[in-house]
């Protein structure tokens, strides 16, 4: 599976570039094997870019301003559905690429599994308590023996 990420090398807009970095500074920290196509200067990767964005992620005017990602053919999103999975843990979802493991959203669903687990294996009477709780037993318990 192949990231590619459309950007425009010779962008005039700050804000693009800014995102543009972002986007692959976080892709390079991961270690997450990507392509970098320029629309700037590459008219294939531009008409590529987009014909492949669908309509509902397209702005009101039609044109997808970069950075815009994808796995091999399949869209992913724009900057902004990346920063909200960027943000939420979620990056390799969103790319479509599994979590490696000690990646946190792996540990959590790890960590679920083995507290569900957990839970499966304790009968009802087996639930842990506190010492208060379990004092209070043994003084109900002696209190029904003297009756």
């Amino acid at each position: 599976m192949v990231i590619k990420v459309f950007l425009a090398t010779s962008s005039g807009s700050t804000a693009i570039k800014k995102k543009q970095q972002d986007v692959l500074g976080f892709l390079e920290a991961l270690k997450i094997d990507f392509a970098q196509l320029d629309i700037a200067c590459n008219e294939e990767n531009r008409m590529w870019m987009r014909e492949n964005v669908p309509e509902e992620k397209k702005p009101e005017n039609g044109i997808p301003l970069p950075p815009q990602i994808f796995n091999n053919e399949s869209y992913c999103g724009d900057y902004d559905t990346f920063f909200d999975a960027k943000e939420d843990n979620d990056v390799y979802t969103f790319l479509g690429l599994p979590a490696p493991p000690g990646s946190k959203k792996r540990r959590s669903a790890l960590e679920e599994s083995q507290e569900v687990e957990g839970e499966e294996e304790r009968d009802e009477g087996d639930q842990p308590v506190s010492e208060e709780e379990e004092e209070l037993r043994q003084l109900e318990e002696e209190q029904e023996e003297d009756e």
